[in-house]
């Protein structure tokens, strides 16, 4: 059978139609975006395109509050080191306990070697941010606030909007890490607070290597990249240009297919969740059911081995993960499922608008097996080898 792929919040297929756009800027428009002959020109005209065709998806003000970057961690980690750098009297920086680790991991380093201390606000069963303790980390010590739009493991949303209004009220800048959320759900960033968004182009069918991080008009912002004046000093190296036509155009048509696509995600989403819980039991669906992703669930599995079904899936040419694949490797329930206080084994099945029914049936049709197998079957070795009484197909 054709593979079937249900982990988009890991990665997703780049769209034909960016690859299309993109095609000319590695043959025949290959000047450099900054060079002001006509070579350079032509090319730096489709990085401004692609600028503009970025804030329409985000609802930025402004294109020029747009910087193309390689991605979202160094947008991520953009934002947090500018803030301290911009506000060297505050030293403080509130997060979440479930964030990327490509926020966590570099808070925890600012903790360690920079004397910086960080505020890991907890969350519920549910996976909801503990507003209480949010409220009693803001105060005129904190310089940044970073908050994840919606996580990446179980598709919550957070009330950024609000939590930046908060922050405001204290003085502090607010970044969110929007990875997970642009091109998925609805943005106006010009009617909001928020100071900082971070986002990545293969999270929205764009091509790997690329990102942005939007900043404010009137932030202070410090480059984390020195070297040429290219946007405008705040990252600098030659444009990707590939990249960023890719990304323009891929935020081009999440813009243009995000209600239909919103509609059919949720759907799909929907038929996975309600085959798995009535078809096997003591399963349940872990985070926020109202407040998430539409192509997002996270179902949880008792008496089950870590990474168990994602290996035996897999052997069947389905794939999906049991967590960020930045976080693979690691033994035991990941960073957000333990802030959740959920013990048992979790999988993550995220959808894209190519993903259709009858690939959700195949997954309903072998799963039953897979987890019966797996609840009778002495545990797996760490080579993830198949219980020889397997055999679902």
């Amino acid at each position: 059978m054709r593979p079937i792929y249900l982990d988009n919040n890991a990665t997703t297929r780049v769209d034909p139609e960016v690859v299309e756009a993109m095609l000319p800027f590695f043959t025949d428009q290959f000047g450099n975006p900054s060079s002001i002959h006509g070579f350079g020109a032509s090319v730096g005209s489709a990085v401004k395109k692609a600028r503009r065709q970025l804030q329409a998806l985000i609802g930025a003000e402004f294109a020029d509050e747009i910087t193309f970057t390689s991605g979202g961690t160094e947008s991520d980690n953009a934002a947090v080191l500018s803030a301290l750098e911009a506000m060297p009297n505050r030293t403080e920086i509130v997060t979440s306990a479930v964030e990327h680790p490509a926020v966590l991991t570099l808070c925890a380093h600012l903790e360690k070697n920079r004397r910086v201390k960080m505020h890991r606000i907890p969350v519920d069963r549910q996976g909801r941010l503990d507003l209480d303790a949010y409220l009693a980390a803001l105060t005129p010590h904190v310089a940044i606030v970073s908050i994840m739009w919606a996580n990446n493991e179980t598709g919550v949303i957070f009330p950024v909007a609000r939590l930046a209004e908060l922050a405001k009220e204290v003085g502090a800048l607010f970044h969110t890490d929007a990875v997970q959320a642009v091109g998925k759900l609805p943005m106006d960033l010009k009617s909001t607070a928020i100071d900082m968004l971070s986002l990545s182009g293969h999270k929205l069918h764009g091509p790997k290597g690329i990102g942005a991080l939007f900043v404010k008009r009137g932030v202070r912002f410090r480059s984390l990249i020195k070297g040429g004046h290219q946007e405008r000093d705040r990252r600098a190296g030659t444009e990707n240009t590939p990249g960023i036509v890719g990304l323009g155009k891929a935020a081009e048509l999440a813009l243009t297919v995000m209600d239909d696509a919103t509609k059919r995600v949720t759907s799909l989403r929907d038929r996975l969740e309600q085959g798995i819980l009535q078809r096997i039991p003591n399963t349940c669906v872990t985070g926020d059911p109202l407040e998430r992703l539409p192509n997002t669930t996270n179902i949880s599995f008792e008496h089950v081995e870590d990474d168990g079904i994602p290996i035996l899936l897999s052997r069947l040419g389905i794939a999906c993960s049991s967590g960020s694949a930045c976080t693979s490797g690691s033994t035991g329930p990941s960073h957000v499922l333990s802030a959740m206080n959920m013990m048992h084994e979790a999988v993550r099945f995220s959808f894209a608008r190519d993903n259709t029914e009858a690939e959700v049936d195949r997954v309903l049709e072998v799963m039953p097996a897979i987890v019966d197998r797996l609840r009778g079957s002495p545990v797996m070795s760490q080579a993830g080898e198949v219980p020889k009484a397997f055999n679902p197909v």
